[in-house]
């Protein structure tokens, strides 16, 4: 059942060393923040799993928190790589990083299987690509009533999910709309979920037939965390800050920026900084 508690103990109290993290969000509603106190809280050795990997990956992949990455597509979007994750790959630093590579439809499902608690995902897919040439975990099945072949990979199943929405009630239930992405599929598959939110509302009110809700017991903790999401952007709250993405990779670049930047705006700071830091970014 949902719990309401800093952000500073949503994370020590959820997130472990060694666990493997779901931080999802499609363009839209990416917890930021969250991340951010998980570098600050020094955890080492995850395993992060995410539809489309982007700058805070790519932060906690440089800053040393990562040793594993299950992914469907990884890149700063519109303008380019993460650098911090192909020195990584490429260069073991700050250490190697294993990769997992999927499509989008097979991380979808994968992590509806985890909802259901099944051990794999059988799917229509991975039919004339290379992709299962280097990820062994793709496989397939024959139908037992038609004899089709059909594509497999492994059920998700997180230890920890954890995801920015728009807003919770005072009993712990929790609101998405707009552009959602697989969200409530990775809380619930997770064993443990995290939630941080704009604000706290005494009823939801109108909402668009997009929106989803997530009762209070899939969430282990609601953390209220104004701009949480920045710099991607919040349906209805902020706008995507574009120029933080696009100064991102001059950051990324550089190993020694890339320190000093993340000791200036996450490791220095507190999760009360975290409006300040965004605005700064904007």
């Amino acid at each position: 059942m949902a719990e309401f508690l800093s952000l500073h103990d949503a994370v020590a109290r959820n997130v472990r060393d060694g666990d493997s993290v779901a931080m999802e969000g499609f363009t839209h509603l990416i917890p930021f923040a969250a991340g951010h106190e998980v570098i600050r809280q020094g955890r080492q050795h995850l395993t992060v799993m995410r539809m489309t990997p982007d700058l805070i990956y790519d932060q906690l992949i440089g800053i040393g928190a990562v040793d594993r990455m299950i992914f469907s597509w990884g890149g700063n979007p519109g303008v380019g790589s993460l650098h911090r994750m192909r020195d990584a790959v490429e260069n073991g630093w700050p250490h190697p990083l294993a990769l997992e590579e999927h499509s989008h439809a097979a991380m979808a499902n994968a992590y509806e299987a985890g909802a259901a608690n099944l051990p794999f995902a059988v799917f229509r897919g991975y039919k004339g690509v290379d992709l299962p040439k280097v990820n062994p975990n793709i496989r397939s099945v024959t139908c037992p009533y038609t004899g089709e072949a059909l594509a497999t990979v492994p059920a998700l199943r997180p230890d920890v999910a954890i995801i920015h929405a728009l807003r919770a009630d005072r009993g712990g239930n929790v609101l998405l709309e707009g552009i959602v992405g697989v969200q409530k599929e990775a809380v619930l598959a997770a064993r443990r979920a995290i939630v941080t939110v704009e604000e706290v509302v005494d009823d939801f009110g109108p909402r668009s037939s997009n929106a989803i809700i997530l009762p209070a017991w899939t969430v282990s903790a609601v953390a209220v965390v104004p701009g949480g999401a920045y710099p991607s952007y919040a349906h209805g709250y902020y706008k995507r800050g574009n120029a933080f993405y696009k100064a991102w990779d001059d950051i990324a670049r550089d190993r020694e920026t890339f320190l000093a930047w993340m000791k200036a705006n996450v490791l220095e700071r507190t999760p009360a900084d975290f409006a300040a830091y965004a605005g700064r970014a904007a």
